[in-house]
């Protein structure tokens, strides 16, 4: 019999985990109890195996207030790749487009997303367990240097602002809210690998403790695997260790003491796309090559990486507070070096020799320190909910020319940088949720951003003049919700708020030393939607209806292997989406989303680049025992590429659909040293589709476009073991 974990009482476990549940965390198998709140949260009473809402997918909430999607760790679990990132597994969503072009978790997407309803990554937050987490510099993430699908226990797909107390640098574009699973109710270790296509292997163990009644009811999981690839693109190789623990203890019958700690150490060579003409030469999975002599020669092109995650979390009741603290910290340290310029067959030469290779070096390290604070206090029915959040990051940034033939001796600091920076934001927030009716809650509510750069740059980006001062950008955001419960099982809700974001750090790089005025005018949206959610046993069904007015859009361009930021003006965002799931019986489901993604421009002949006019995906389930299957293919509409033609005009890409297979079989109570043994297979890109699909950047020399195509049919055994 296994143990459960339960406070004596309940007010604490309604507090800390009803955001959990609300991710998918309820899925979860023999996962510490930590608390009483009903595992039908949010789903109208209506989950467990055989329902729609625990084989779905993708769902939407009941007590949501804007669109959102959320995916279980019975979805990871049984469908993500062993290799995948989060970027990776939020793919099945309505509205978002996201692709490795290296394969699952192999490279950090050069182009591809992710992209939520054409907002891409910097336009939207990303957190982890509730804390927002990014570069301080145009506040885009790392992907392969933070958290694997091992350790997830849901992520939702939040697609608008929320309400004031959502917290993070660019909450307009929406938000992906990853969650972190709970240690096992019972001591257990588990033994897993995985071997696949591109001779991808990885190993890995996690030790759950159980409930130690010695140690306070306390429990925790300690996970580490490491990750070998050679990646689809040719030469473009990857070596990946992560560590995860969590730890959690009862301090009394209603405060809980959460601890996290990340580790993460990669290796991977990085390329930049590929022309069309070297594409005819050399396959479509040219990405490095293995020629000394070239500036693309896969020694020169890689990056080391450290990075770690850690936060210390306090949830308690008191009287008719709720109060939840965490105080985390984030560090990523990347030593990163390449040619000098993009593309093959470049020109050698150095001031050490003619025939030398040019090349480069860089570093950015930074860390964050942090805190969010947020409280609630009961006024009968009704709540007022007041927090903030506080969050320091400190950046170093070098970069300069080097001769790679040498061991990066260096050669000059022409075009390069040498620089301090921080990022100090700070964001208050106060609401008033009032239970107008039974069925009916209205939350108008206020959040003020505050954005402080300060940067002293004896070398600018680019070998611009120098440069050192600040700069604080700070607005007041209104917001006001309304839910409306129509049936226990069926709600509504209408949402409007105001967004903000400050400038990327590259626009004080330029060649005057000083800024323009208009690059230093702070993105800023207005965000409407109205949406519904209805479940039953059989049918989970979401839609909505969104229109979002965009002023100062940054968009980033290709600056050869780089990315620049111009202004384009006012964009306006309308668009419609839905997901449902329906079980057929028998262990069949049937699942389905569509989106249609439009945008408007100021200025007239402008374009956004990948922006899919749709996005769809269908697919059927099977869940029967300890049998998986599921048969999903996603749709991306037409779009144009990150990067231009060699006359700079945008290049257009017409839509395509990839088919994905998953499946596996349980053999629980074999007994012995083997408990349980679990085995899956994958085979992605069942139909082979191996096209290009996106512009990533352009040939230094000649201008002409580099592109990615999408991975080959790659395949993924894996083996699971409980001991």
């Amino acid at each position: 019999m296994k143990k459960e974990f339960g406070f004596r009482k309940k007010l604490i476990a309604q507090l800390v985990f009803g955001s959990l549940l609300a991710t998918g965390n309820a899925f979860a198998q023999d996962a510490v109890n930590l608390g009483t709140v009903q595992s039908n949260a949010g789903d109208g009473g209506v989950t467990g195996p055989g329902t729609a809402s625990y084989v779905a997918p993708t769902q939407g909430s009941l007590v949501a207030t804007q669109p959102q999607s959320i995916i279980s760790q019975q979805y990871i679990q049984q469908n993500a790749s062993a290799t995948s990132n989060y970027t990776d597994i939020i793919n099945i969503a309505p509205s978002v487009y996201s692709i490795d072009p290296n394969g699952p978790g192999m490279m950090e997407s050069q182009s591809g997303g992710p992209y939520i309803r054409g907002f891409h990554d910097g336009q939207y937050n990303v957190t982890f367990d509730g804390i927002p987490w990014g570069d301080s510099n145009d506040f885009t993430h790392h992907t392969t240097s933070y958290f694997m699908a091992q350790d997830l226990g849901g992520i939702t797909v939040d697609r608008g602002p929320g309400d004031a107390s959502n917290i993070g640098y660019a909450t307009f574009g929406g938000t992906i809210a990853v969650q972190s699973k709970n240690p096992m109710a019972s001591t257990n270790f588990n033994l897993y690998g995985t071997v696949g296509s591109w001779n991808t292997r990885m190993m890995g163990g996690e030790f759950d403790t159980g409930v130690m009644q010695n140690y306070g009811d306390s429990a925790a999981f300690i996970d580490y695997r490491k990750v070998q690839t050679d990646g689809y693109l040719t030469n473009s190789n990857q070596n990946r260790g992560n560590l995860f623990v969590k730890f959690v203890k009862p301090v009394s019958d209603n405060t809980l003491l959460t601890f996290v700690t990340m580790q993460n150490t990669v290796h991977q060579n990085v390329p930049y796309g590929a022309t069309l003409s070297t594409i005819a030469q050399y396959g479509k999975n040219y990405g490095l090559s293995a020629n000394p002599l070239s500036q693309d020669y896969y020694g020169y092109n890689y990056d080391s990486i450290n990075s770690d995650f850690e936060y210390i979390g306090l949830n308690t009741t008191q009287g008719n507070w709720k109060i939840d603290n965490k105080l985390y910290t984030y560090a990523y340290y990347h030593n990163g070096y390449n040619g000098m310029n993009v593309g093959i067959n470049q020109p050698n030469g150095t001031i050490y020799g003619a025939n030398n290779v040019p090349g480069g070096e860089m570093y950015m390290n930074y860390r964050s320190w942090g805190d969010i604070l947020k409280t609630s206090y009961a006024v009968g029915k009704d709540s007022i909910d007041v927090g903030a959040w506080m969050d320091r990051q400190n950046n170093n940034r070098g970069a300069w020319n080097t001769d790679a033939t040498l061991g990066n001796a260096f050669v000059s600091w022409n075009g390069g940088r040498l620089m301090t920076d921080s990022l100090t934001t700070i964001q208050p927030y106060a609401q008033y949720e009032w239970k107008a009716t039974d069925a009916l809650t209205v939350t108008p509510g206020v959040k003020y951003t505050s954005f402080t750069r300060t940067i002293n740059a004896p070398i600018n980006n680019g070998g611009n003049p120098a440069y050192n001062g600040s700069q604080t950008w700070g607005k007041a955001l209104p917001s006001l919700d309304a839910h409306y419960m129509i049936q226990p099982n069926w709600s509504a809700y209408a949402q409007y708020a105001q967004g903000f974001l400050a400038p990327n750090l590259n626009v004080f790089s330029t060649a005057n030393g000083t800024p323009l005025p208009s690059e230093l005018n702070p993105e800023t949206t207005q965000n409407f939607q109205l949406g519904t959610t209805w479940k039953s046993k059989q049918l989970t069904v979401s839609g909505d209806v969104y229109k979002i007015d965009f002023t100062n859009q940054a968009q980033g361009i290709a600056c050869g292997a780089y990315t620049c930021y111009q202004n384009t003006g006012g964009v306006k965002y309308n668009g419609v989406e839905g997901e449902a799931t329906y079980v057929i019986g028998g262990g069949f489901s049937l699942y389905g989303n569509y989106a249609i993604n439009n945008y408007s421009m100021s200025t007239a002949g402008a374009s956004l680049y990948d922006v899919p006019k749709n996005t769809a995906t269908a697919g059927v389930i099977y869940n029967q025992g300890p049998a998986y299957a599921s048969l999903i293919a996603k749709e991306i509409g037409s779009r144009y590429g990150f990067a231009q033609d060699a006359n700079g005009n945008p290049i257009p890409f017409s839509s395509f659909t990839v088919t994905n297979f998953s499946s596996s079989y349980d053999f629980k109570g074999l007994g012995g040293w083997g408990k349980d043994v679990k085995v899956g297979f994958q085979i992605n890109n069942i139909f082979n589709y191996n096209n290009i699909y996106d512009s990533a950047a352009n040939d230094s020399t000649t201008n002409a476009p580099m592109y990615f195509v999408y991975p080959e049919r790659n395949y993924e055994l894996t083996l699971s073991i409980d001991m």
